[in-house]
């Protein structure tokens, strides 16, 4: 395991933006406030989705777009460095008005109302290229 202690330097509470990019106003965020690295935590509702799954067989990103009003139960992800500008790795569970759950890596959504959490760390995080996986994994 690869571990390190973090400081939290600040905590945020923040309402996303209707009609913005769910992951995009979490990244945007973070560039306007300096933030490196940070943990979040998220609730709330979205007019579309885009899900992604990694095969890990064939070590690539298989997408699945859903256009249709869903609910964000729940949502997290961390953010750290990638290629140097902030990279929110955003994990969710959607619901369906029938109360099926979706669930996933994050990729894009409309946000229709959204509410966050996100404890930034003194210490920056960078993502590298992890050749045993071929994601872009923390330093």
């Amino acid at each position: 395991m690869n571990a390190r202690a973090v400081t939290v330097s600040e905590e945020y509470l923040a309402r996303l933006e209707h009609g913005a990019d769910w992951r995009e106003e979490i990244e945007e965020f973070c560039a306007r406030k300096g933030i490196e690295s940070a943990w979040f935590n998220a609730m709330g509702a979205v007019q579309d989705a885009e899900l992604w799954f990694y095969d890990q067989t064939d070590q690539e990103y298989q997408s699945v777009t859903f256009d249709e009003p869903l609910e964000v139960a729940a949502c997290v992800g961390n953010v750290a460095l990638l290629d140097g500008e902030p990279f929110a790795h955003t994990h969710a569970i959607l619901s369906r008005r029938s109360g099926q759950a979706l669930a996933g890596h994050l990729d894009s959504a409309t946000v229709f109302a959204g509410e966050l959490n996100l404890r930034a760390f003194e210490e920056p995080l960078e993502r590298d290229h992890d050749a045993v996986t071929d994601l872009d994994l923390w330093l």
